[in-house]
C-alpha cells in the first residue's frame, strides 16, 4: 500500500485528495467526481507536465504528486460549445443516477462481497467439467458435422446467415466476398460456429414447464417439488409436476452436469447455455480461449471467433449471434452484471451488453466496484498460476484489447435501421412477467438500410438452360408423357442418392443393365451435369459412376436448386397430354434467366430472409421484409450493366402466411442504371392459391433494352392482419439471342 496526497487542478480550482494506490485508478476517479461533478468516464486526467494521461497502466506510485483533471467533452481548444437543454437534462439524470450509485456502495458491506464471491465459484467448477473427454466425445455424438460443414460452406458461397450481426448496435458485414469458394480456415471455422448455433436452435425445443404425460396438455402443470433425491447429486435437478386436469405428475429432468442425457430435446433456456457450451467447447471454438455465459438473470454464450479476432455473442435459445444490445435494447430487460467466466479467468463484461452504463451502474448494488474487481482479478489469477510469462503476457494483451473494445463501444452511436426483437422464445405470459416481452410482438431482428448484395444464382440459370437438350431426347424417344415422366423419376432418385453421400465425396454407381433407360439419357446430360459441377466416369463392365467434377460446394449449391427445378418439370410433363418438339416451350423451357445481378432493397429480415434469397432457385429460402405491407421495392441490376429486353417473369409463393403474398405490383425498367423508369408491367389484386404456386407474367413494353428492374409492392394480401411482406423466388427472363 502506497498513500498518496495529490494536487488535482480543474479549471480555476484546486482539490487536495488523499488517496491509497493499492485501490487502483477507478476508486480515484469516483473521489474527482464526489469533488467535481465529472462522471468517471468523462475524466481525463493528466500528469503534472499536462502531456502524460494517467491510465489504468500507470503506476500511481510514481506518477506526479500535481494532476490535471479535465473532461473528456471540453474542447481541446478551450473554444466555447453550445450545450442543449436536452444534453443538460441527460447530464442532469446522470448525476443523480451517479449519486444514488456513490451512496448505495457506502452501504456496502464485507459481507455482501463474500456473498458475490460465493456466487460466481461454482461457476469455475461448471467450466471446467467441459475438459473431461467423455463428455466431448458424447457431445460430438450428437452432432451431424458433416452436414454443418456443408452448410457453412454453402452459406459462405451465398453470403447467407453469415453476414449480418449488430454488434454494439451497428450493422455489421462479416463476410464482404460474395461466391466465395475458397474461403480461409478461419472464416469456415466461423461458419461452422454458426451453423451450429442454428442447429441446435432447430434441434432442441425451449419448454418452461412440461406437457403432462396423459393428456398432452402444454402448461397447465404446477410445481409440486424438485430436485429428488440421487438425482441431484448427477447434476439432473428433477422437477415434478402434477397436471391441474389428469392430477397425475410428471417429472422433468433439469441438466446441469453431463450429457449423459443427451438425447433430451426439450430444455429449459439455461440447459440451452450449458449445452451450447458443450459443443463449442468441443469443437474447440474454445480449446485455448474459452466460452462464457452470463451468470445472472438469463445465460447465453459467447465465442471467440478467430476470423472476428474478438468475442462473438451467441444466444442459443433465440439462435441469434453478435448481439450483444438484444437484451437491454429488445428484450428490455434492465442489466446489472454480465459476467463471463472461462477456464483461464474472469471477466465482467457488462459494458458490452449495455448503451446505458450509467444507468446499469445505479442497479450494481451487490458489491463496490473495486471489491468486484478484487474478486474477479483474484479468481483469474489462480486460473492462470500455471501460465509462462509468454503466456501471461498473451491473455493480458487480449484481456486489455477487449477491456479497450468494450469502452469504445459504449460511445458508438446506435444503428437505428437495425431493429432487435424481444424474446421470441418461450409462452407470451411467461415473457411478460419476465420483462423479456420487448415492445412489439411482431419485431424481428432486421434492418431498413440495406447492403447492395450479389446474387450468386448462376447455376440457376445454368439448370433450368440445362433442361433443353433433355427435353428434346425426350421428345424424340419418349413422346408418352407418363415414359418422360418415368425417366424424370429416375434422374431425381439418383441425384438424391448423390446428395444423401458426404458432400466432399460424393459419388454414386449406375449400373447400365438395371437402369438402361437412365443409360441412354446420358448423352443428354451433360450439360445438366456441368451445371451441377458433376461428371460421368466410365467404370468396370457395364457400371459408370457419378462423382463430383470440381468444387463439392458448387455441387451442394446447385443440387437444392435441382430437385425443385425437377418437381416443377415432372408437374409440367405431367399436364402434357404428348411431349413432342413442337411442345418444347414454356413452361417446360425457362430459357435465358437473368442471373447475377445485384440487389437492393428498402428493407429485409436478417440473417436469412434477405433480399438474393429471391433470387437463389430453391424453396427453402425466402425473402422477407418485416415493414412491407403496405409498401416496399426491389431493385436488381443488371451484371456489367448489360442490356436486356425483358419478356417475362415469374414469382413464387413462398412456404407459409398467404397473407403475406404480394398482391398489387408494379414493374418498372431502366435504361440508365436506375436515374430514370419506365412502367413494364402492373398487377391488382393477385392471389397465390397455392403454396409454392409459381405465376408467370408477360411483358408488354417489347423493345425496350433495360440494365435495371425494380418492382414495386404497394400491397400484401391481407395488410390488416400483417406488417410483413415475403416472397419465395423472383426470376426475370430475358429476350433469347437469335
Amino acid at each position: 500500500m502506497v498513500a498518496r496526497k495529490f494536487l488535482v487542478e480543474h479549471g480555476a480550482s484546486s482539490f487536495d485528495v488523499d488517496y491509497d494506490t493499492d485501490d487502483g485508478l477507478e476508486v480515484l476517479k469516483f473521489q474527482l467526481f464526489s469533488l467535481t461533478s465529472i462522471p468517471p468516464d468523462h475524466q481525463k486526467i493528466l500528469g503534472g507536465d499536462g502531456n502524460t494521461m494517467v491510465s489504468d497502466d500507470s503506476d500511481l506510485g510514481l506518477i506526479s504528486d500535481k494532476l490535471r483533471l479535465i473532461s473528456i467533452d471540453e474542447d481541446d481548444n478551450s473554444k466555447q460549445v453550445e450545450t442543449s437543454i436536452p444534453d443538460i437534462m441527460s447530464s442532469d439524470e446522470e448525476f443523480a443516477r451517479l449519486e444514488i450509485y456513490l451512496y448505495r456502495q457506502e452501504k456496502i458491506n464485507n459481507k455482501q462481497f463474500c456473498q458475490v464471491e460465493q456466487r460466481i465459484r461454482p461457476y469455475i467448477h461448471q467450466v471446467l467439467m467441459y475438459e473431461d473427454p467423455q463428455r466431448q466425445e458424447d457431445a460430438r455424438k450428437t452432432v451431424p458435422v458433416d452436414k454443418l460443414e456443408e452448410k457453412a460452406a454453402v452459406a459462405l458461397a451465398r453470403e447467407v446467415g453469415l453476414n449480418v450481426g449488430c454488434y454494439y448496435g451497428r450493422g455489421v458485414s462479416y463476410i464482404e466476398k460474395e461466391g466465395n469458394f475458397k474461403p480461409t480456415k478461419d472464416e469456415l471455422d466461423h461458419g461452422f460456429l454458426l451453423q451450429l448455433l442454428f442447429w441446435f436452435k432447430q434441434s432442441f425445443r425451449w419448454v418452461n414447464s412440461p406437457p403432462c404425460d396423459s393428456c398432452n396438455i402444454a402448461n397447465l402443470a404446477q410445481l409440486l417439488a424438485m430436485k429428488l433425491g440421487h438425482f441431484f447429486l448427477l447434476g439432473v435437478a428433477v422437477w415434478k409436476w402434477q397436471c391441474m386436469y389428469a392430477g397425475n405428475t410428471t417429472r422433468f429432468p433439469e441438466i446441469n452436469n453431463k450429457i449423459r442425457n443427451i438425447t433430451v430435446i426439450t430444455i429449459s433456456c439455461h440447459e440451452k447455455a450449458l449445452f451450447i457450451t458443450d459443443y463449442y467447447w468441443h469443437f474447440a471454438f474454445c480449446k485455448n480461449i474459452g466460452i462464457r455465459y452470463w451468470t445472472s438473470q438469463i445465460m447465453f454464450g459467447q465465442c471467440f471467433s478467430p476470423y472476428l479476432g474478438r468475442w462473438m455473442h451467441l444466444d442459443p435459445c433465440e439462435g441469434i449471434y453478435d448481439n450483444p444490445l438484444l437484451y437491454e435494447k429488445g428484450w428490455g430487460k434492465k442489466l446489472n452484471y454480465v459476467i463471463a467466466l472461462a477456464r483461464y479467468g474472469v471477466y465482467d463484461v457488462t459494458k458490452r451488453y449495455t448503451k446505458k452504463w450509467h444507468d446499469v451502474l445505479s442497479r450494481r448494488v451487490m458489491t463496490t466496484e473495486p471489491a468486484l474487481a478484487s474478486i474477479i482479478s483474484d479468481i483469474t489469477r489462480e486460473r492462470r498460476r500455471s501460465f509462462s510469462s509468454e503466456k501471461l503476457i498473451e491473455h493480458h494483451e487480449r484481456d486489455k484489447k477487449e477491456v479497450e473494445e468494450m469502452e469504445r463501444g459504449l460511445s458508438l452511436q446506435d444503428d437505428m435501421s437495425i431493429s432487435l426483437p424481444g424474446r421470441q422464445s418461450g409462452d407470451k405470459e411467461w415473457r411478460v412477467a419476465r420483462s423479456e416481452f420487448g415492445s412489439d410482438e411482431h419485431c424481428t431482428l432486421s434492418s431498413s438500410s440495406c447492403p447492395v448484395r450479389k446474387c450468386v444464382d448462376e447455376h440457376v440459370t445454368k439448370i433450368y438452360d440445362a433442361f433443353l437438350p433433355l427435353l428434346r431426347q425426350l421428345a424424340e424417344e419418349a413422346s408418352n408423357s407418363s415414359r418422360a415422366t418415368e425417366v424424370l423419376d429416375i434422374i431425381r432418385k439418383i441425384l438424391t442418392g448423390l446428395k444423401n453421400s458426404p458432400f466432399k465425396t460424393r459419388r454414386t454407381k449406375i449400373d447400365a443393365a438395371s437402369n438402361s433407360l437412365f443409360s441412354r439419357m446420358l448423352p443428354s446430360l451433360g450439360q445438366l451435369f456441368d451445371a451441377l459441377s458433376l461428371k460421368c466416369e466410365p467404370g468396370v463392365e457395364s457400371v459408370s459412376e457419378i462423382c463430383i467434377a470440381s468444387d463439392p460446394v458448387k455441387t451442394s449449391l446447385a443440387l437444392p436448386v435441382v430437385f425443385h427445378a425437377l418437381d416443377d418439370l415432372i408437374q409440367n410433363v405431367r399436364a402434357c397430354k404428348e411431349l413432342k418438339k413442337e411442345s418444347l416451350s414454356w413452361p417446360l423451357l425457362k430459357l435465358n434467366r437473368i442471373c447475377s445481378g445485384f440487389i437492393l432493397a428498402s428493407g429485409e429480415e436478417l440473417p436469412f430472409g434477405i433480399a438474393t434469397s429471391a433470387f437463389d432457385g430453391t424453396r427453402l429460402s425466402k425473402f422477407e421484409e418485416p415493414n412491407g405491407a403496405t409498401g416496399m421495392q426491389i431493385i436488381y441490376k443488371v451484371l456489367d450493366n448489360r442490356m436486356h429486353e425483358l419478356v417475362s417473369y415469374e414469382l413464387m409463393s413462398a412456404n407459409d402466411a398467404p397473407e403475406r403474398d404480394p398482391m398489387d405490383w408494379i414493374l418498372e425498367g431502366s435504361e440508365d442504371g436506375g436515374s430514370t423508369w419506365l412502367m413494364l408491367d402492373k398487377q391488382t389484386s393477385e392471389k397465390f392459391d397455392k403454396r409454392f404456386q409459381r405465376k408467370t407474367y408477360e411483358v408488354g413494353s417489347r423493345s425496350f433494352l433495360a440494365n435495371a428492374f425494380r418492382f414495386r409492392f404497394l400491397a400484401v394480401r391481407d395488410a390488416k392482419s400483417t406488417s410483413r411482406f415475403q416472397i419465395g423466388s423472383i426470376d426475370l427472363y430475358a429476350r433469347t439471342s437469335t
